[in-house]
């Protein structure tokens, strides 16, 4: 060092001083350098920032926010849906086993509140053992068909297959509507009018039961029939009264997204970069968004994937044949015992039927609390969520039908952390289920 620059420093400073001077600012230099790495704390290397959405991309999570689920729609053919005396008489009747043959199942059993209003079965078990998976009941008043198949066109008429169903409840028509006669008479009644005189009835009868219960049913007179499918109906009614409350509860996806919208940064480590990550997945490359979109992840439509067989001697042909049986369905939209005029039955009388896709096409579910109710698949053929994204990436050909997996385009190529990611998304859509309160 000069003699000049000796005489521009303080006295006071030293060779020593220097040294410690020039330790401080390395610090410093090391401090700016690691302060990237700080902030980016917690998150998968190579990760984008969780801010970093398009506008399109925001537009698209908005859409799957549980905000943007409005009310259920009204259902033009159950004049008691939004009734609360029908919600708490069906609220009553869900869980009454008296509406069984053997008095030991009721719609809870299979539909249960503190189970996803599920049964963690792989194919739903009653007075027998059925052929398909138990759907949740929440927030089934978004969808315009009902079961697997969509076989029902509306919850009170699904509310209704279940009872008479051999493997399921079991029973008859006469034998419920008696159950309602000498449990439920003023409730009923206080809803649905006088219940009509049931004195002079066989004790079972029904145009599904057994031989001896078909032949009691066609030797009633047409009037008897009718009155007797009239409170059938009801029941159903307002069963699908209470149903029409049960829907879900805010998630960890849902406050995430809120975040997102809002630009709050602290409220979008709601989620892990690995759950971000997945996200990410799910709305583009996976393309799980296709048929898993809006509030509640399901397009309500029908879809062949491609999912294995149970029984494969004997495959399951799904949507293909229970357009048949929605349109010849006695308690559809169009029946007698529906409250809607023909012109508003719209999904109904423009339903497709004949379209080759429909042939082993199941119902998207939605994916709402999808980690709480494993098995998945319509008969439980898959026991984890892994196992189900693993599936849409094997792309399988299917055992009926055509997979729409295996068609130009659609496959799905993801690598092993990238399926592990998208999993970890999934389990964010977990929340409470709730019972919307009545008007």
């Amino acid at each position: 060092m000069s003699q000049l620059h000796k005489s521009r420093l303080p006295g006071s400073w030293r060779a020593s001083e220097c040294r410690r001077l020039a330790g401080a600012l390395a610090a410093v230099f090391v401090a700016l350098a690691v302060l990237p790495l700080l902030i980016g704390f917690g998150r998968a290397a190579g990760a984008p920032d969780l801010d970093s959405w398009s506008k399109e991309e925001r537009a698209v999570l908005a859409s799957m926010s549980l905000k943007k689920l409005p009310a259920p729609p009204p259902d033009p053919s159950n004049a008691v849906a939004d009734k609360p005396e029908a919600i708490a008489l069906g609220k009553r009747l869900f869980a009454d086993a008296r509406l069984s043959r053997n008095g030991a199942v009721s719609c809870a059993s299979c539909h249960a509140p503190d189970r996803q209003f599920q049964d963690d079965l792989p194919v739903g078990k009653g007075i027998g053992v059925g052929k398909r998976r138990t759907m949740p009941v929440a927030a089934t008043a978004y969808s315009p068909f009902l079961f697997w198949d969509g076989r029902k066109d509306s919850q009170w008429s699904q509310a209704l297959g279940p009872l008479e169903d051999g493997v399921e409840h079991g029973g008859n028509r006469v034998q419920f509507a008696r159950v309602v006669l000498t449990h439920y008479q003023r409730e009923y009644e206080s809803l649905f009018g006088a219940l009509p005189n049931l004195q002079d009835l066989p004790a079972d009868a029904s145009p599904l039961g057994s031989a001896t219960e078909k032949q009691a049913w066609f030797r009633l007179t047409s009037e008897q029939r009718d009155a007797v499918n009239r409170v059938f109906a009801n029941l159903g009614k307002a069963i699908a009264a209470y149903e029409r409350t049960v829907t879900y509860g805010e998630s960890r996806f849902d406050r995430y997204v809120e975040a997102v919208l809002i630009g709050d940064r602290t409220g979008q480590q709601t989620l892990s970069s690995q759950e971000v990550n997945g996200l990410r997945l799910f709305i583009g490359k996976a393309q799980c968004a296709t048929c898993h979109n809006g509030p509640l992840l399901t397009d309500q439509a029908f879809h062949n994937t491609g999912v294995p067989t149970r029984e494969p001697a004997r495959p399951d042909r799904g949507r293909a044949p229970a357009t048949a049986k929605v349109l010849a369905d006695e308690f559809n939209c169009l029946s007698r015992y529906s409250d809607a005029l023909p012109q508003v039955c719209q999904e109904l009388s423009f339903m497709a039927t004949d379209e080759p896709d429909l042939e082993g096409a199941f119902k998207t579910p939605g994916l709402r609390n999808v980690a709480l109710r494993a098995p998945y698949m319509h008969a439980g053929q898959l026991a984890t969520l892994d196992e189900v994204v693993t599936h849409y990436v094997r792309s399988p050909a299917a055992a009926v039908g055509h997979s729409e997996l295996a068609k130009g385009g659609k496959r799905v190529r993801l690598t092993e952390q990238e399926m592990r990611d998208v999993v970890a998304f999934l389990r964010t859509l977990s929340g409470p289920i709730m019972e919307r309160p009545s008007r």
